[in-house]
């Protein structure tokens, strides 16, 4: 096993003591009180209170770091200083409706060394409070789930391929794009899976559960830790181009070198 850096074992400190109460508030969802934020966008007082804690706990113990979360937005830091990509609460209807499986993300980005924009991912962090696991990576040190070192699936053959994608909704997304994505990928695979929270997905095709991934209209806080667990454990992370940026949100598109071709290939088909 990686020894654990002190970023990492800061990272996991606060996930840990937000996804406590993240529990808590799980097992009373019924009695929470929830706003409305958008069409079908909920978000309710434990996913603010989660993002306080994380800001807090991350904060003190890297004070200059700035920070982009998903309710506060964009807090700038001291020019030159890394910043946190933070998602509180992944997977919000399904912590919502009662279905446990949503997580905390967090991820460490540095600057470029040249000050003109953000750099590379070099740390994340994905934990889910009801499994009370940290999957985790750091640049050029691999992919973990706790202590074992996570690679991702060996299969070549789309038949054999288990996919996960994350499915349009009221007020968010492309439908015909997916569709057209679903027409071409579905017919070729062994099963296409859609559980609600991005950056398990990733996390996932890290651990080779799943063999591959795609999905657009996310956000920086969706998919920065999970891509760089997919890329840390051997994987390839692109947008539906096949570029390849420190990170893909608006599109992604996941899998080993060779699923990821070929899911590739079957996308560009779909969207021409």
């Amino acid at each position: 096993m990686a020894a654990i850096s002190g970023l990492i074992r800061v990272m996991e400190r606060a996930a840990r003591k937000a996804g406590g109460r993240l529990r808590r508030d799980f097992g009373e969802v019924e009695h929470l009180q929830v706003s409305r934020k958008g069409p079908a966008d909920f978000v309710s007082k434990a996913d603010i209170r989660a993002e306080r804690t994380l800001y807090d706990e991350l904060l003190a113990a890297r004070p200059g770091w700035g920070f982009v979360m998903e309710e506060a937005g964009v807090i700038e830091g001291d020019p030159g200083m890394p910043r946190w990509i933070v998602d509180p609460l992944d997977g919000t209807s399904n912590f919502l409706h009662g279905i446990p499986h949503f997580a905390i993300s967090i991820a460490a980005q540095e600057p470029k060394l040249d000050g003109s924009g953000w750099g590379d991912v070099v740390a994340g962090v994905v934990y889910n409070p009801i499994s009370d696991q940290t999957f985790w990576a750091e640049k050029s040190r691999g992919a973990w789930l706790q202590d074992a070192r996570l690679r991702v699936s060996g299969r070549s053959r789309l038949a054999d391929a288990l996919v996960a994608t994350g499915v349009p909704f009221f007020g968010h997304g492309d439908f015909a794009e997916w569709s057209r994505i679903f027409g071409a990928i579905g017919p070729e695979v062994a099963g296409i899976r859609r559980f609600g929270a991005a950056s398990l997905d990733l996390a996932y095709v890290a651990q080779g559960r799943f063999d591959g991934f795609w999905e657009s209209g996310l956000s920086d806080w969706d998919t920065a830790a999970g891509c760089l667990l997919v890329r840390e454990a051997g994987g390839f992370v692109s947008d539906f181009r096949g570029r390849s940026e420190p990170i893909p949100s608006a599109q992604v598109l996941a899998g080993n070198d060779v699923l990821h071709s070929k899911l590739h290939k079957l996308l560009a088909g779909a969207l021409r």
